[in-house]
């Protein structure tokens, strides 16, 4: 992430649960089509966490959850609504994570990819934490097309809300699936002008039949 995007989400910290607040019938969505895919005997990593919009509700259902995100000041907001023992909040760079090899079974990062400058390098750090034919959970904001999405993206980025990659709900799903995610089920959520694409994949390293892992 980018100096200026990193002071972006610093100043937002303090305000960031009470901003998300209209946004709570979108992330329980989230949640609802998350949950059935995750078990108590699951370690979850997620990166660009925020203040636990995600990390909250569905940590009680695995075994760890590992929650991060590059904002210090994001993770001492959110350690304040820490409710389960199995969550855990600490400050990372998604580009340079610090686990193991093969040390997650499921990855989760929502509203992120389109707005880090380089992602090929935390789809790579993502793949190699990542247990063959685990869990990628990566709802993202996409482009809705028309002015008003156009209007709508101008008016963010005057704020400091830089996004590199304007992608449509397919060309976001093609980028998935060239970093040899196996995208299993997806959809488009919330209001037309900013949608938001939904998906969950499985990764299926290179040469492996999807059927050998799953």
């Amino acid at each position: 992430m980018s100096e200026t995007g990193a002071a972006f989400w610093q100043k937002m910290a303090r305000h960031y649960t009470s901003l998300m607040a209209h946004s709570a019938p979108l992330y329980s969505e989230i949640c609802n089509r998350i949950r059935p895919h995750l078990s108590r005997d699951m370690n979850v990593l997620e990166l660009a966490c925020g203040t636990g919009q995600l990390s909250v509700p569905l940590s009680p259902y695995v075994r760890l959850w590992e929650a991060t995100d590059y904002s210090p000041n994001m993770i001492a907001e959110a350690k304040k609504r820490v409710t389960s023992s199995r969550l855990h909040f600490s400050v990372q760079d998604a580009a340079a994570l610090p686990y193991a090899p093969e040390t997650f079974d499921a990855v989760v990062i929502a509203n992120a990819l389109h707005i880090l400058q380089e992602p090929d390098k935390v789809m790579a750090e993502i793949r190699r934490v990542l247990k063959p034919g685990g869990w990628l959970f990566a709802p993202t904001f996409v482009h809705g097309g028309g002015r008003l999405a156009g209007f709508r993206t101008w008016c963010m980025e005057r704020t400091g809300f830089h996004v590199y990659h304007p992608w449509n709900a397919g060309e976001f799903l093609s980028y998935l699936s060239r970093q040899d995610f196996w995208v299993v089920e997806h959809a488009l959520l919330g209001k037309r002008t900013l949608p938001l694409c939904y998906a969950a994949c499985r990764w299926t390293p290179r040469g492996i039949s999807p059927h050998k892992i799953w």
